[in-house]
């Protein structure tokens, strides 16, 4: 059970896999009304499956519950163009998975819809000749080689159960007894990690969180709080007026009445979702953009105006970021001023009820599947844009339980936790440095717009950040630690405790499971050495991680 070496994928038996898969291990519902394990996972992300499949080796029983139908989070959900920052910072399971990525994309048979010779991926993530790991992907991919990997590791994973947010967690002092879900099924442990991008757990354990943006002076910090900059922006002279001019005919569809506040303003906004959209171009296997339900072209109004004040901006990567994975499908993005990013509709999903978050969840479809028909079939896109998407679907082979689209919202950033150490801009930037790593990140601090409002009677976007130019930086164990007197055998690794600029060079898919990992072996020695998460030995954990592949020093000073 200790083994950490990856394993080669047995991609030939995937109908096995697919029969074990629903039939086996892996429920679609509890089959008891209590379940009982070492450690009990709330959240089948990226993260959450790393934790399990750590637990599992460190031979702990492990349950893995996951709220919705589909596992694996963005990962699995879109997000196939990786963000990374620097793939050598990357470790552990993590790694495993893109190596895996790898080994399944060298059968050829997983080559269905172009040749292997034909792909060429791009970008940051580009597999460079003589990797062994792989960056891109397909969403179903991701799928199956997650679903190898759990297989392989044993673990009990129980779908589409909800914790119950008013009465799911029972403590006794500051120690997780059990949580319970919505159905009543109770899972008792002896330690608790929440993976979930929302941070239900957590919040519903008592500990403390924040929301939305701190301002600059709470952590001495520069780029966090209100930030109008360039980036993802409208050009100056684009109005805001349903009629140009007529600040009496109201404001148009997307744009905010709030006012701007002064630079480095704290507030509870949260950056713009958007979905990563998979289409495919190979007409056997297209599923044709048509017109939503809910359409409405006044959703669109701004981004033709867009489309006049730029008359010469007329590339389809200039709108999004339309990244080819592999079998002729894409990642798309967001890009620019007015793209897949609904600005100004994220703020209430992360405290709201799970009825409110479905309905948040859907307007970002209609909005987006709106985007994507308007694009195809509105007289004011331009043409070179217009034939570009219209040559383009929905796969049919991708997401066949939700009409083809992804059933998971990229929930950039929710619930953040107030540990015992808040990672801030000074860590990103090396300025300050912690003593007790459990993982690296490596990306820019990136934050997404976090409203569309009228400025000196234009519209602009404001909250977009993308500030890099650091090496990796570790991030620290307390940072995933809630405080020991809130609850002593809680881990959060992915609502960590991070400021909100922190948290957008964090934020990432492989920092996910790298902390995912990290987390499960710190509660395994937890329960080996029957002592508390907060006063476990760092230099014994340490030695594990190093033990078990995880990077732990910045790469660039070795």
């Amino acid at each position: 059970m200790n083994n950490t070496q990856p394993k080669i994928l047995r991609f030939s038996a995937l109908l096995l896999l697919t029969a074990l898969f629903y039939c086996g291990s892996i429920n679609h519902k509890p089959t008891a009304k209590n379940y009982q394990a070492d450690i009990i996972i709330y959240g089948g992300t990226s993260g959450g499956i790393a934790a399990a499949i750590q637990a599992s080796r460190m031979d702990k029983s492990v349950v893995l519950i996951e709220p919705s139908r589909r596992l694996g989070g963005l990962t699995t959900g879109g997000l196939g163009q990786t963000d990374i920052g620097n793939k050598q910072a990357i470790g552990g399971i993590s790694r495993e998975f893109y190596q895996n990525i790898r080994a399944y994309y060298n059968d050829t048979e997983n080559w269905k819809w172009q040749e292997r010779t034909e792909y060429l991926d791009g970008g940051q993530t580009r597999t460079k000749e003589g990797e062994d790991a792989m960056w891109t992907f397909e969403p179903s991919a991701a799928l199956q080689v997650y679903q190898q990997m759990l297989t392989d590791a044993g673990i009990e994973v129980v779908m589409n159960e909800r914790l119950d947010r008013e009465s799911g967690v029972t403590k006794r002092g500051e120690q997780i007894v059990q949580i319970t879900t919505e159905s009543g099924t109770t899972y008792a442990g002896k330690m608790f990690i929440d993976a979930t991008y929302e941070g239900d757990l957590m919040a519903a354990a008592g500990v403390d969180y924040f929301v939305g943006r701190e301002a600059n002076e709470r952590y001495g910090e520069t780029y966090n709080g209100v930030q109008l900059l360039d980036g993802h922006q409208f050009p100056d002279g684009v109005d805001p007026y349903v009629v140009p001019g007529d600040s009496s005919s109201g404001l148009v569809w997307g744009i905010s009445p709030a006012s701007l506040d002064e630079k480095g303003t704290g507030d509870t906004l949260v950056q713009a979702y958007n979905f990563r959209i998979c289409l495919t171009n190979v007409d056997e296997n297209k599923v044709a953009i048509t017109r939503p339900n809910n359409y409405d072209s006044l959703r669109y109004e701004l981004l033709a105006r867009l489309f006049g004040a730029q008359p010469n901006m007329r590339a389809i990567n200039q709108y999004f970021i339309w990244s080819r994975m592999p079998n002729a499908k894409t990642d798309i993005n967001n890009r620019g001023g007015f793209s897949t990013d609904m600005i100004n509709w994220s703020h209430r999903y992360p405290e709201a009820s799970y009825e409110e978050r479905v309905e948040i969840i859907e307007a970002h479809q209609d909005y987006t599947q709106g985007l994507l028909y308007f694009y195809t079939s509105d007289p004011r896109v331009p043409t070179e844009l217009q034939e570009e998407v219209q040559r383009w679907g929905y796969p049919k082979d991708e997401y066949t339980d939700d009409s083809n689209w992804s059933p998971q919202l990229y929930v950039r950033e929710a619930r953040r936790l107030i540990g015992e150490h808040v990672m801030t801009q000074a860590h990103c930037q090396g300025k300050e440095t912690v003593d007790d790593p459990v993982g690296m990140a490596a990306y820019t601090m990136d934050s997404h717009n976090c409203q569309r409002i009228v400025v000196n009677g234009q519209v602009k976007n404001e909250g977009n950040v993308e500030v890099g130019g650091f090496p990796p930086y570790p991030i620290a164990y307390r940072s995933i630690l809630p405080k020991q007197e809130q609850a002593n055998n809680l881990l959060v690794p992915v609502c960590l405790s991070a400021s909100h600029i922190a948290f957008g060079s964090i934020r990432m898919e492989p920092v996910f499971m790298v902390l995912g990992q990290s987390a499960a072996t710190a509660a395994a020695m937890a329960i080996d050495s029957s002592q508390g998460l907060h006063q476990l030995q760092y230099s014994q954990l340490r030695e594990r991680l190093l033990a078990d592949k995880q990077v732990l020093e910045n790469i660039n000073q070795k």
